[in-house]
């Protein structure tokens, strides 16, 4: 079998199951996802797919709080979980010869987790207390409100981590009958990759997940954000050391004919990223666009631009750091020049064909590790399907000059627009 060829196989109750074998190492990679995250939560439930996540480290009846981290530390493994906008998901990354482990804890907390009362209550506070950390930094508060403005329908406009009086109100049930509805057998998908015969693999699957029971019918989802129709405009007055900046523009979904062209235009302004849900924290290329106009002119102390995939229209954006001597009034100016001059004269064949270099360097070397290929495979499974990472590099190779330019002029243009800026309202 070749290390590149993926091997689906689906179970009775729903559960689809890919395989990938590679063999350079002797390590091996279990991946569950769950379809179910931030845009899955109804009003006064924000923040519910996260405390579950919480929750499924808690424990079961065979497997005690506190199991899980001693059994996989003592085969000599890691593992964790997350919750995003789109998907849920954990995974356990272990010697190759003790993957059974992960089969074995995912199998069990997908059923048998506890939601003990006294457990629901410590999260609570640990995440109201996450909340809070968050809640330290300016940048939170403007992207809360930036996020709350752009959405005025779809729940992209609520954070991950929910809302205080949500967290507050919600309790033991509400918890368990999310865990109960979305964190079953036909909502999940379950990624191995590493060292191990498929064949071989598929029996230890079928024998820990094959009869566990389907879920029920999952609730259809209908909202939809409607075209905006102007220009948004938010402020954020509190403490803080510096003005900030964010531009935020409505953009397609990662199964838009536009994706790729605007994955190249975001590495035009900022340097080439993973195209990964996580690429937040991506470094400005010092040769990009949004740099040399920004940070090395002394306008900003930083600046960049984010764009990623996601299940439904998500945002393209734009943010800097101000320095002192400036306003966020002149920085949100010279960020919107940035996209006009590529909107009026477009981009060259030459920057073109480094910016295409570079992003998709960027998405060959996120996929390295045996861990990284099975992320990768889950997330385009959970957007549209893991067939993506075999197309993704041909997509962003024959996006065109124009095609930037295009998209551009679509998308990032006023009234697809919200704008945020923080104002500190005295030295923090």
């Amino acid at each position: 079998m070749s290390d590149t060829t993926v091997y689906t196989h689906t179970l009775p109750n729903g559960m689809l199951i890919l395989t990938k074998e590679v063999h350079s190492a002797p390590v091996a990679t279990s991946w569950i996802w769950y379809r179910v995250g931030a845009r899955n939560e109804a009003s006064g439930l924000t923040g519910i797919s996260h405390w579950v996540e919480h929750m499924l480290f808690k424990g079961t009846p065979t497997m005690p709080r506190g199991a899980f981290d001693r059994l996989i530390a003592r085969n000599g493994g890691t593992f964790n979980g997350f919750t995003w906008i789109d998907f849920t998901a954990y995974f356990e990354t272990l010697p190759a010869d003790r993957i059974e482990l992960g089969l074995q804890i995912e199998s069990d907390r997908m059923i048998n987790s506890l939601f003990d009362a006294e457990d629901v209550e410590s999260e609570r506070t640990v995440i109201i207390s996450e909340l809070e950390g968050y809640a330290n930094h300016p940048e939170t508060w403007l992207d809360e409100a930036v996020k709350a403005a752009a959405f005025t329908v779809h729940p992209y406009h609520h954070p991950i981590i929910g809302y205080k009086s949500d967290l507050l109100g919600m309790t033991r049930d509400d918890l368990y009958q999310h865990y109960q509805l979305y964190y079953m057998p036909n909502n999940a998908v379950l990624v191995l990759v590493g060292d191990f015969q498929t064949d071989a693999m598929l029996k230890q699957i079928e024998r820990f997940f094959a009869d566990l029971p389907a879920g029920p019918p999952l609730p259809p989802f209908r909202a939809v954000e409607p075209e905006p129709q102007g220009e948004r405009r938010v402020t954020i007055c509190r403490p803080g050391h510096a003005e900030l900046v964010q531009i935020a523009y409505l953009a397609p979904d990662c199964r838009s004919p536009d994706f790729a062209a605007m994955a190249i235009l975001d590495a035009v302004l900022s340097g080439g990223k993973s195209l990964s849900f996580a690429n937040g924290g991506a470094q400005t290329n010092r040769s990009a666009r949004i740099y040399k106009a920004l940070v090395e002119t002394e306008l900003a102390s930083s600046a960049g631009s984010n764009y990623v995939p996601s299940l439904d229209p998500f945002l393209f954006e734009l943010s800097a750091t101000v320095r002192h001597e400036h306003t966020a009034t002149e920085v949100e100016a010279a960020l919107l020049r940035e996209i006009e001059k590529i909107q009026q004269e477009g981009i060259s064949a030459a920057e073109l064909a480094k910016v295409s270099k570079q992003l998709r360097a960027q998405v060959a070397y996120s996929s390295e590790s045996v861990t990284n290929q099975a992320l990768s495979l889950g997330m385009w499974e959970m957007l549209d399907s893991y067939k993506r990472t075999e197309t993704l590099l041909d997509e962003l190779a024959q996006v065109r000059a124009e095609d930037v330019q295009r998209v551009a002029q679509t998308y990032l243009i006023e009234k697809r627009r919200t704008v945020g800026h923080f104002i500190p309202s005295d030295v923090a």
